[in-house]
């Protein structure tokens, strides 16, 4: 994984970039103020990076549940959360959840003894230090040439790059296109490390006003705030892309070209970590801003895994559970990756021996059914596996009977696409107006997300819960394969890990391939 919070393929994903300065004659050529969902505190509140907050130690970010939600339970909160040496940065009164910041190693064992608190933990393992930003892995430049044959293979209403889109064309996006390519009244909220709005293919599309910057747990909706870090990732402008990049004359197409998106940035600097305060805020955020759909390509930081049965694992479980929860009840569908380890998240028992992984990672057994991969195993979310462009799911993809709801194109470097330059990977935009190609169910959640906005742009009086269902029922169904293709070799493997369940229901793409076509039709 080249992001420790993002879903790449494997642990080192590739990056396929078209310049900015290429041309093709073929026409290839966050307001400042914090949202409802968070009472703001005084902003002396927040501990700076590189601070000590009170106590005698380094200051860390806790979440502190509540037992009640409303002024009175945060104000109750308050008083306990100073009087442990701690001070708080944002309160969420809606879900009854506080952000705080305390360098007394105690913090959380006083204020859970306190009335009126459910939970309490420390979002990560590292003290709040300052980090600077640093170039994520490398890019392969895509050459003039190939991008030109490309170009000379676009049929007639056709973007230049769409050649290459096999992705598009495995979910029939292409002809949903004919139909319908969503309503700008529906919006995907893009949560992850910043989007590029200045990109051409992204701009005419992008909603200023339902984007922001939740880094830290609060909002920051100041211009430019949501865009990515100077020389930091670029997975969220490619997520973006593939929901939602316009029909335009020039470069790719999104599953749903019509719709808007919007940019909720939560990845730490330097880090590029995804904590669990940031992640509330964008839930949060989303909801207030009425957003109808999220797209979350990331696993929360610092632990793969959130277990249950740790008192500051299960608090971290809790806050993100009520955010989304809330952003649910509020109308908006949650779509997330299911991770790219290719483990089975419907097992007795898997060995996470990358957490944390804002310190020093400790090996460990667990249960993924009492230690929850976040958000993509919460209630309500729609869980997304991989599958390459020969229909094969992809060989990095996790999966599970029960876990994964649909399938998406995520990409996948064993599987040759029909394009013309036969690269199985994704392609969508980049920083500063390029384009590249990755793999990962970071890939396959954005397509996901984006026929999850046609139906939404279909019916526009659908709830969250119906969208899923419509997703679900109108999936194309393969069933369990003969053989899958061998993660270190690329050869053909027996598929004994599928396991099929009730409906027909598969571990490996639950529901099925979700299908862009119907999505505009029924």
């Amino acid at each position: 994984m080249t992001h420790p919070g993002s879903r790449r393929s494997g642990r080192r994903g590739r990056t396929l970039a078209i310049p900015v300065g290429l041309a093709l004659t073929a026409s290839l050529a966050l307001l400042s103020a914090v949202p409802a969902a968070a009472a703001p505190e005084d902003a002396t509140a927040a501990t700076a990076p590189g601070a000590t907050a009170p106590g005698a130690g380094p200051a860390l970010s806790y979440v502190v549940n509540l037992t009640g939600e409303g002024k009175g339970a945060v104000k109750q909160a308050r008083r306990a959360i100073e009087r442990a040496g701690g001070r708080v940065v944002t309160a969420y009164e809606q879900i009854g959840v506080v952000v705080a910041h305390s360098g007394n190693p105690a913090f959380a064992e006083e204020v859970r003894a306190q009335r009126g608190v459910s939970s309490v933990g420390a979002t990560r393992t590292a003290p709040l230090t300052a980090v600077q930003t640093t170039q994520e892995g490398t890019t392969e430049v895509l050459g003039a040439a190939e991008a030109a044959r490309a170009a000379a293979a676009a049929a007639p209403g056709q973007e230049p790059l769409e050649p290459s889109q096999w992705d598009l064309r495995a979910i029939k996006a292409d002809q949903a296109h004919k139909i319908n390519d969503g309503s700008p009244d529906v919006t995907v909220g893009v949560i992850d490390t910043g989007v590029d709005d200045t990109h051409p293919d992204l701009a005419a599309n992008f909603s200023r006003g339902q984007s922001a910057n939740c880094v830290g747990g609060v909002a920051d909706t100041t211009e430019g705030a949501w865009r990515p870090y100077p020389d930091g990732s670029d997975h969220g402008t490619h997520v973006a892309g593939t929901v939602a990049a316009a029909r335009d004359g020039a470069g790719i197409s999104g599953v749903a070209p019509g719709v808007k998106v919007a940019a909720i940035k939560v990845s730490d600097p330097g880090s590029g970590l995804f904590y669990t305060e940031s992640v509330v805020c964008g839930f949060m955020f989303a909801a207030e801003k009425g957003i109808e759909i999220t797209n979350n390509s990331y696993y929360v930081d610092p632990w793969y895994f959130n277990c249950t049965t740790d008192d500051d694992q299960k608090a971290l479980v809790e806050a993100i559970g009520r955010a989304s929860r809330y952003a649910e009840r509020r109308g908006t569908l949650n779509v997330a990756s299911a991770g790219n380890e290719n483990w089975d998240l419907a097992s007795d028992a898997i060995v996470d021996d990358t957490s944390p992984n804002d310190t020093t990672p400790v090996p460990r057994t667990i249960d993924p059914s009492v230690c929850l991969d976040l958000p993509t195993q919460l209630p309500g979310v729609v869980s997304v596996s991989a599958v390459g462009p020969e229909g094969f799911r992809s060989y990095y993809s996790s999966y599970g009977l029960g876990v994964v709801d649909v399938a998406g194109p995520g990409g996948d470097k064993w599987q040759k696409a029909a394009t013309p330059d036969a690269n199985g990977r994704v392609l969508s935009t980049l920083p500063g107006g390029a384009y590249g190609y990755k793999q990962g169910t970071s890939m396959a959640a954005p397509h996901v997300a984006g026929v999850a906005a046609l139906i939404k742009s279909r019916h526009p009086w659908a709830s969250p819960a119906q969208i899923q269902l419509l997703l679900k029922v109108q999936a194309d169904n393969p069933g369990c394969p003969e053989h899958i293709l061998d993660p270190a070799t690329g050869k053909p493997i027996p598929a004994t890990t599928c396991q099929t369940g009730a409906l027909g229901r598969t571990g490996y793409y639950g529901a099925g391939v979700v299908n862009a076509l119907k999505a505009v039709k029924w």
